[in-house]
């Protein structure tokens, strides 16, 4: 792991999340909300890539949080508004879409420091801590506002690679549960002790990131029907017309055969596992794993231990499935998978997090 350094004074923290993204979870739309969350990257990821500028970015189950320089902060903050626009025409979903400086977070005494840390040989993350990258979410959402393309005729929305084309996916052989797992160290300056004990009994548990990813590729499974293909294409922005309806369902007539065993999908599946976004550290832990109710059930007592220590707060949620989608530049090793627990598993164990904290209060 490299060396934290302090993000840059002007860097930006650009936060998105869906409003009443409960409710929209309990009733039904889980695999909706993970598509718009992960919308919201990929359109910043198309601009930075313009550029060529690498940005880190936290996926969040429903809604993301990006750390982009002041030269993209404009467009990106555009194409936003547009994704913003788009998603509540379709779906009627409100997306709040929001911006503070990383001076602003420094201004107000907060912490941000940043590494990056290699989780496979194609797989790198970014790791921050400090609760810098929250309490400008906490800002953007306690003053939101409603947002303004400048010149609409300028800007544009760009979400090519964003796909949603695999159905839900059952836990890998030998697991039969899929957990959500959010973790707050209560002591800002005790995180990164208290992040590497979480993890390394996480590790003790269930195993390496590897043993324990919930994606596999025995239970991977293509959707093509009409609904899904439907769905795909508004969030993308896309028309609904003949030819690209057409493109889709023809993409995935060929996809079954292109993944067969033996086959250059099969290279694209391995290299799926290694790039699903199955950790994120963001000043908090979020994961995804996969295991035995055995193995819940031993973390759950060093969590409860921890908490009642005083030393971490945490939300869980517990699954018999993920879900997941996709950013597809290309097949080969230019793609990433924003992974999520079945019913949206980010979504309930912040809602368990959020009672805690204020109960604690």
């Amino acid at each position: 792991m490299e060396v934290f350094q302090r993000i840059p004074k002007d860097w930006y923290i650009v936060v998105t999340d869906i409003k009443g993204s409960t409710a929209a979870v309990e009733s039904g739309y889980s695999e909706l909300v993970n598509l718009i969350a992960s919308g919201s990257i990929i359109a910043a990821l198309n601009i930075a890539s313009k550029y060529e500028i690498d940005i880190p970015f936290f996926f969040g189950g429903d809604g993301a949080t990006l750390l982009v320089p002041s030269v993209l902060l404009g467009e990106t903050m555009e194409a936003l508004s547009l994704h913003k626009e788009n998603i509540k025409k379709e779906f009627a979903i409100n997306l709040r879409v929001g911006n503070r400086s990383v001076s602003y977070v420094y201004e107000n005494n907060q912490e941000l420091k940043i590494a990056k840390a290699r989780v496979n040989t194609l797989h790198t993350i970014p790791i921050v801590l400090g609760n810098g990258l929250h309490f400008a979410e906490n800002a953007i959402k306690s003053n939101d506002k409603e947002l303004s393309v400048a010149d609409p005729s300028k800007a544009s929305l760009d979400l090519n690679g964003m796909e949603c084309r695999w159905n839900k996916i059952p836990p890998p052989e030998n697991s039969n549960e899929v957990v959500t797992l959010l973790v707050d160290a209560l002591i800002e300056s005790e995180q990164a002790s208290v992040f590497q004990n979480v993890l390394e009994k996480t590790d003790e548990i269930y195993g390496s990131l590897t043993h324990r990813n919930p994606i596999s590729i025995p239970k991977l499974k293509l959707n093509f029907d009409y609904k899904r293909i439907k769905t795909e294409l508004k969030a993308s922005n896309q028309k609904l017309g003949i030819i690209n309806f057409l493109k889709v369902w023809v993409m995935g007539v060929i996809g079954k055969y292109y993944y067969l065993p033996n086959s250059k999908g099969k290279a694209y599946l391995n290299e799926l596992i290694q790039l699903s976004d199955i950790l994120v550290i963001d000043g908090r832990i979020n994961m995804v794993i996969s295991g035995t109710t055995k193995q819940r059930q031993l973390l759950i007592d060093y969590l409860d231990g921890l908490e009642k220590d005083k030393r971490i707060i945490y939300g869980i949620h517990v699954s018999n499935e993920s879900i997941m989608s996709c950013y597809v530049r290309d097949r080969n090793a230019k793609h990433i998978h924003f992974v999520d627990g079945g019913s949206s598993g980010y979504t309930r164990a912040a809602k368990v997090l959020k009672e805690k904290i204020q109960h604690r209060r």
